[in-house]
C-alpha cells in the first residue's frame, strides 16, 4: 500500500495522538481520519505538481525493449537479489559475477536458473576490469552495506564503470564529488521507488514555493523498517527536510523508530509476511492552537517498488550513455522526468 494524500481535519475533535499511532490508521488511507468519526478531507494531487515541473515527454521509443549486461553488486543480499530478479524480467543480460564477504556454497548463487559466482570484495578491482572487458555496456547496480559506498563508487569510477548506487548511508557530498570529478555516468538516488520519489518532489516543489507555511506547526514522525535497518531512512530524513523548509522545527533525533517486530504487528499493522521488508512511514502535523492537523503517508510492503525503480534507472543511464549526453550525474527526479518508465 502506497498512499500519497493528506487528511485535514480539527484537531480537537480526536483526542491527542501518540507517537505510535492506532493499527487501523496504517491500514486506511491517508484520507481516512480517527476511527471514531468520518472527518472532512482535503487531497493533494502529487501528479499534478510533478507534472507541472516536467514538461519533457520522452518519445513513444524510449519505451522499446533494452538488453544489456547488467552486474548487482551484491546479489547475496535481500535488495540485490530482487533486483537481479527485476533485471532477468525485464529481459537484461545479468552478468553471473557479484561480490559479497558472506560464504556462499560452492561459491555460487542460483538466481532465475542463473549461476552467479560470489567472489570476496577484495578481489572486486582485478575481476570488475576482467569483466568489463567481455561486457563493454556493461552498467553497475550497487546494493552493498553504507560503509562501502564511497569506497565501491572510487573503483567503479576508477575504471570508467558506469553505475546505479541505491546503497544508502556514506559521505553523499563525497559521492557525488568523486563521480563529478571522473565524468562518469551515474545515477545515485537513496530511494529507488518511483512513486515515492514522485511523492518527494511534490514535497520539494511545495517546499519551495510555500516556505514557512507550516511555521509554528508541531511534527511527529514515525517510520518502521525490518529489524535490521538500525538508521533513520533517507526517504524520511527528505521528507523531514522538505518540512523543515516549510517551517517546522524539528530534529531527526525525534524521529519515531519502530523496529520491534511485535509493535509492528499489533500497533503498526505491518503483515506478518512482510516483517522482513518494508517501509511503514507517517508524518503528523498540528497547529500551535491544536485545531488543524495533517498527516501524510506512505506504506510499503516487500522490495518489488525499489527493485522494478533501480532496473529504470539502469535502463535510463543505458539510454543516456548511448545518447552521448552532456550530463552525467542523475538522480531518480531525473528518471521520472524522462517519462520513460514501464
Amino acid at each position: 500500500m502506497l498512499s500519497a494524500a493528506f487528511a485535514v481535519h480539527p484537531a480537537t475533535v480526536a483526542p491527542r495522538r501518540h507517537s505510535v499511532r492506532l493499527r487501523q490508521q496504517f491500514c486506511a488511507p491517508i484520507g481516512t481520519a480517527t476511527p471514531r468519526r468520518r472527518l472532512p478531507v482535503a487531497m493533494l494531487s502529487i501528479t499534478n505538481a510533478v507534472a507541472s515541473q516536467s514538461r519533457e515527454s520522452a518519445p513513444a521509443s524510449a519505451h522499446r525493449k533494452l538488453s544489456f549486461p547488467i552486474l548487482v553488486n551484491s546479489c547475496t543480499g535481500k535488495m540485490g537479489k530482487s533486483v537481479a530478479e527485476a533485471a532477468v524480467a525485464a529481459g537484461l543480460q545479468l552478468v553471473p559475477v557479484s561480490f559479497s564477504a558472506i560464504e556462499v556454497p560452492d561459491g555460487k548463487l542460483n538466481i532465475c536458473d542463473r549461476d552467479i559466482h560470489i567472489h570476496d570484495p577484495s578481489e572486486s578491482e582485478s575481476i570488475l576490469r576482467s569483466i568489463a572487458k567481455d561486457y563493454p555496456d556493461m552498467i553497475v547496480v550497487d546494493y552493498t552495506v553504507p560503509d562501502a559506498v564511497n569506497a565501491n563508487a572510487e573503483l567503479y569510477c576508477k575504471l570508467g564503470l558506469p553505475f546505479v548506487m541505491g546503497t544508502t548511508g556514506g559521505d553523499r557530498q563525497l559521492l557525488n564529488k568523486i563521480v563529478q570529478d571522473a565524468n562518469v555516468y551515474a545515477v545515485i538516488s537513496p530511494q529507488m521507488g518511483k512513486q515515492v520519489v514522485a511523492f518527494l518532489a511534490a514535497m520539494e516543489i511545495m517546499a519551495e514555493k510555500f516556505p514557512g507555511a507550516f511555521a509554528g506547526y508541531k511534527l511527529e514522525v514515525m517510520e518502521s523498517h525490518q529489524a535490521t535497518k538500525l538508521d533513520v531512512s533517507g526517504t524520511a530524513k527528505a521528507v523531514i527536510s522538505c518540512f523543515q523548509k516549510l517551517g517546522v522545527a524539528f530534529d531527526l533525533n525525534e524521529v519515531n523508530l519502530v523496529r520491534d517486530p511485535e509493535e509492528q504487528l499489533a500497533i503498526v499493522g505491518v503483515p506478518e509476511e512482510h516483517l522482513g521488508g518494508h517501509a511503514f512511514h507517517n508524518y503528523h502535523l498540528t497547529s500551535p492552537d491544536e485545531t488543524v492537523s495533517f498527516e501524510f503517508q506512505h506504506n510499503v510492503c516487500g522490495r518489488s517498488i525499489y527493485a522494478e525503480g533501480t532496473v529504470d534507472a539502469a535502463m535510463f543511464l543505458h539510454t543516456k550513455i548511448r545518447s552521448g549526453a552532456d550530463k552525467k550525474l542523475y538522480d531518480m527526479i531525473d528518471v521520472l522526468r524522462e517519462g520513460n518508465m514501464r
